[in-house]
């Protein structure tokens, strides 16, 4: 810099600084006051300034130095200094002003960023292709997935960027650290699933993401859910219908949250009124009828609030109610691709048939089967933990043949290590009273049904 100013080589000096603060031509243009068009020649070297009635203001437009200015900058600290002998300076300190390069370079400093709209954009796409995927692949091998693209977002969050894009980051984190925790929940994480919950809940706090906190606590009332706390499944779910019970989002914690759990802690009343609420705001709001995927940041759709439903009346032994929801969404959920869907449908059809004065055993068990045998889609909690359930609610009639081959073809289907580890995990639920009540009452001993009984339910 010093050795162009002083060979009275403008252009390369003016290259060394933009190449230092990072700055366009413009940008150098409207600090110099020269054209673009004669920064560009003076650069490439085809002119020189020479013109000392622009050199000066240049010099001081640039604040450059006394000793390092080719000629004197009238009005520098020198010649003031010289002019005074240095009393007066001394005595009435010079403003401080800085350079226009020095506030050019703060601004670009300010303003720069480590992410582009495009970066957000493809991130965003990111954690729209894991929720599509999700329910055809699974959490053990989405997961890892799932890392990668936290991690990488949370590289960029580790830099700087303006408010707008780092409000969509921070959104993105929180998203990616939610579907995580969902993952978690359905490999049977429990701990894991909290953790990763507890972080997208921060960061959703951080841009106020009402709708997406409301999300999250769904999904830790499905945590707690599956680790058999139902009492704080419904907690979590009170928690976010507190934030807005009249969101769409507020369907999936009535019919996933509370009702559920309402069920299986034998709360009619309760459980019944929140599927009631649940079907009242999907009447409110345009909801897509068909299956959304279990994963989704969307509202719920009306199949699966009604998949949930039939879920509630299992566990308060309710047959007809469970037949009835089930014939209401067979249809979409067999055209669906939710292999999942499709096992806890058959599943909660199947632990249905095993209640009531009448119970099909034989029909609950070949159902039973079927699942097994269509392999019930990526090993999760949910689908491992009913076929469980299903198996200790037949145990009033463990001497039935058909029950038998559903505990060996259970036993069978359980042996792979992913689906060990979540057997081991599931809280598996001890048969009702209900149903050993109905079992006993099945021509006055258990292990026989009678045929007409079971040929009514085929």
């Amino acid at each position: 810099m010093t050795d162009a100013l002083s060979d009275w080589d403008f252009g390369a000096a003016f290259r060394h600084i933009r190449q230092v603060a990072s700055l366009r031509q413009e940008d150098m243009s409207a600090i110099t006051g020269l054209s673009q068009s004669f920064l560009s020649t003076l650069e490439s070297g085809t002119r020189r300034l020479l013109n000392i009635d622009k050199i000066i203001p240049v010099l001081e437009r640039l604040g450059v130095p006394p000793h390092v200015a080719p000629i004197p900058v009238p009005g520098s600290v020198a010649q003031s200094l010289q002019a005074t002998g240095g009393l007066q300076s001394t005595l009435i300190p010079a403003p401080v002003w800085e350079s226009p390069l020095d506030i050019a370079k703060r601004l670009n400093a300010t303003t720069s960023s480590n992410t582009d709209p495009a970066t957000v954009a493809i991130l965003e796409q990111g954690v729209a292709d894991l929720v599509d995927r999700y329910e055809a692949e699974g959490p053990h091998r989405l997961a890892p997935e799932a890392v990668d693209l936290r991690n990488f977002i949370q590289d960029r969050l580790d830099g700087q960027q303006p408010p707008r894009q780092r409000g969509a980051l921070f959104r993105l984190a929180a998203q990616a650290s939610g579907l995580l925790g969902y993952m978690a929940v359905n490999a049977g994480r429990e701990t894991v699933a909290e953790a990763y919950c507890r972080e997208a809940e921060e960061l959703a706090k951080e841009i106020t993401d009402l709708e997406l906190i409301m999300w999250i606590q769904g999904t830790r009332s499905l945590n707690a859910y599956y680790a058999g706390h139902y009492d704080q499944a419904v907690q979590w779910a009170d928690a976010g219908l507190a934030i807005d019970p009249n969101h769409p989002q507020a369907i999936r914690l009535h019919s996933n949250g509370r009702a559920r759990a309402l069920g299986k802690l034998g709360d009619r009343p309760g459980a019944e009124g929140a599927i009631a609420a649940a079907e009242e705001l999907s009447s409110q709001h345009l909801v897509p009828m068909g299956l959304t995927s279990c994963i989704s940041f969307e509202p719920y759709g009306m199949a699966r609030t009604l998949a949930n439903a039939a879920t509630v009346h299992v566990a308060l032994t309710n047959t007809a109610r469970v037949l009835g929801y089930a014939d209401q969404i067979d249809e979409l959920v067999e055209q669906s691709d939710s292999a999942w869907s499709q096992a806890l449908v058959r599943l909660d059809v199947a632990t249905a048939l095993l209640a009531g004065p009448r119970p099909d055993v034989e029909r609950a068990m070949v159902l039973g089967r079927q699942v097994l045998e269509a392999g019930g889609g990526p090993p999760i909690r949910s689908v491992v933990q009913r076929a469980g359930e299903l198996l200790a609610g037949a145990k009033g009639w463990q001497n039935l043949p058909a029950v038998r081959e559903y505990g060996d073809a259970l036993r069978s289907w359980q042996s792979a290590p992913q689906k060990k580890y979540l057997a081991k995990s599931a809280k598996m639920a001890r048969p009702t009273e209900q149903t050993r009540e109905a079992a006993d009452a099945a021509h006055g001993r258990p292990g026989r049904l009678s045929s007409h009984a079971s040929a009514q339910r085929q």
